[in-house]
């Protein structure tokens, strides 16, 4: 196809245009791009596609920073200035709620709007990230011995013999990694480490991970990170090696002294999962230290914890604010994950009980309301369809405000319909995916209506956005 005008931005990071009555996906491109496009894919009303060639620019567009951009899926939209990604994730979230929600939206005047989210003359309830690069806590990086290779090696015919890889997966590509010469999405000190490791494992000769056959020593590397500038480093290997082992965990101790937890795993299952494998501590703690205002936070190798911590502190001023706590309030916390929301609310309510499926995160979450002191808290483990029910809530008392943080696939009806039950005064719904959140408040709007809409943007250079919204009874 010649000489497509792409028109928007459509999902997954992915911009859009509009040939005979069909949608043309393609990745890479920005709304006033003119490209020539191959189509990979062709459905009646759809089709898929990449460049092949680009003859204009589109103005709403800036130089990529990365070497790597166009080849990893990780910052897809790093062509677009951030006001321009603010504005279409912007767009997405009340998109969402207008078309798959058919929700009344309360105007842009009732919207928490800050100062510094005006940029230009637009101004943008939407809550952008003060820093846009180096902003996660934690990146997780795959060891391969057959790396992805670019269209001009593979065009000279010649024998490659480097093929290994440390860093990302190519998207749809499960067995091929793309090896990482610098990323920009954590602090620089997770470059350093990475690079020493394959450096140390390529001279002393040690296998990369062949992802088909499930074989080779070294299969992973977590680097985890703290805004208090603590650092965990959790090297996966596959086989139980412990000369070896002892050789590289000795290796990043010595050239790394500033790293507060350093671990080690043997996986020999058939996944990457770490959740059921014994975490082997080589020196530091086993452990790190997150802090929000008074709050302490115990990050352990198994804990999940929000990968921005700057945004994630901001999302969370936003839900207490929403949450309208006075100090008498019972709140539910629903899909508490370790309890940080739990905790941060915890000094403004009466009390807070909170659910998650998963018992670690809820001995985590106990641990942390323990070493914080706060014993106005209850964290309870189970699946939230089997947990939320008319007994519990006749056991613990009626909520006077929820809030529910979902997974991207949201609520399960059973919940919605245990909500409606409880019938709290207030409704905090954070989500991660506004077309699931606009479908579960479509299924409230007969009892809540929807007062405050607030998008947060905690990945900048990805079209992923979060989204708060308070629900009112009627």
């Amino acid at each position: 196809m010649e000489a497509v005008t792409i028109t928007d931005v459509a999902a997954e990071g992915k911009a859009l245009a509009r040939v005979d009555d069909r949608v043309i996906f393609v990745p890479f491109v920005a709304p006033g791009d003119v490209v020539d496009i191959q189509l990979t894919k062709r459905k009646q009303q759809y089709a898929e596609g990449y460049v092949t060639r680009i003859i204009t620019l589109s103005t709403e567009r800036t130089d990529p920073f990365c070497a790597h951009f166009g080849v990893c899926g990780g910052c897809k939209w790093q062509h677009l200035p951030y006001a321009s990604q603010l504005k279409y994730k912007q767009k997405q979230v009340f998109d969402s709620l207008e078309r798959i929600g058919k929700l009344e939206l309360p105007p842009l005047a009732n919207v928490n709007v800050l100062e510094e989210n005006k940029l230009g003359d637009a101004c943008f309830p939407i809550i952008g990230s003060e820093r846009i690069r180096h902003y996660r806590n934690k990146l997780e990086y795959t060891f391969s011995n057959a790396r992805w290779m670019s269209q001009e090696e593979m065009i000279t015919g010649e024998t490659i013999v480097d093929r290994n890889a440390l860093g990302f997966h190519i998207p749809g590509k499960f067995d091929k990694v793309l090896d990482l010469k610098e990323c920009w999405l954590q602090d620089e000190i997770s470059n350093q480490i990475r690079l020493a490791v394959k450096a140390f494992c390529e001279e002393h000769a040690y296998s990369f991970f062949n992802l088909r056959d499930q074989n080779g020593l070294m299969r992973n590397l977590i680097v985890r990170t703290t805004s208090t500038g603590e650092v965990m480093v959790i090297v996966v290997f596959f086989m139980n090696q412990q000369e070896e082992i002892e050789a590289l965990m000795n290796h990043l101790s010595t050239q790394f002294p500033s790293i507060t937890s350093l671990l080690y795993v043997v996986n020999e299952k058939g996944n990457d999962t770490l959740y059921d494998q014994e975490i082997c501590l080589y020196s530091g703690r086993d452990y790190m230290l997150e802090s929000m205002e008074d709050l302490r936070f115990k990050i352990g190798p198994k804990s999940f914890y929000q990968t921005n911590s700057e945004q994630a502190y901001v999302l969370y001023q936003v839900v207490r604010s929403f949450a309208g706590l006075t100090g008498d309030e019972l709140v539910y916390d629903l899909y508490t994950g370790t309890g940080t929301i739990a905790q941060f609310l915890a000094k403004s309510c009466r009390q807070v009980i909170g659910i998650e499926f998963v018992p670690e995160a809820i001995e985590d979450a106990r641990v942390n309301a323990s070493f914080n002191q706060l014993e106005n808290t209850v964290f309870i483990a189970g699946d939230m369809k089997d947990v939320l029910t008319e007994d519990f809530i006749a056991q613990h008392g009626h909520p006077d405000v929820i809030v529910t943080d979902p997974p991207r696939a949201g609520m399960h009806t059973d919940v919605v319909k245990t909500i409606l039950l409880a019938a709290p005064k207030r409704i905090v719904y954070v989500s991660c995916n506004p077309a699931t959140q606009a479908r579960d408040l479509a299924l409230l709007n007969d009892n809540y209506r929807l007062v405050r809409v607030q998008p947060v943007d905690m990945f900048p250079h990805t079209q992923h956005v979060e989204n708060v919204v308070l629900l009112e009874a009627r």
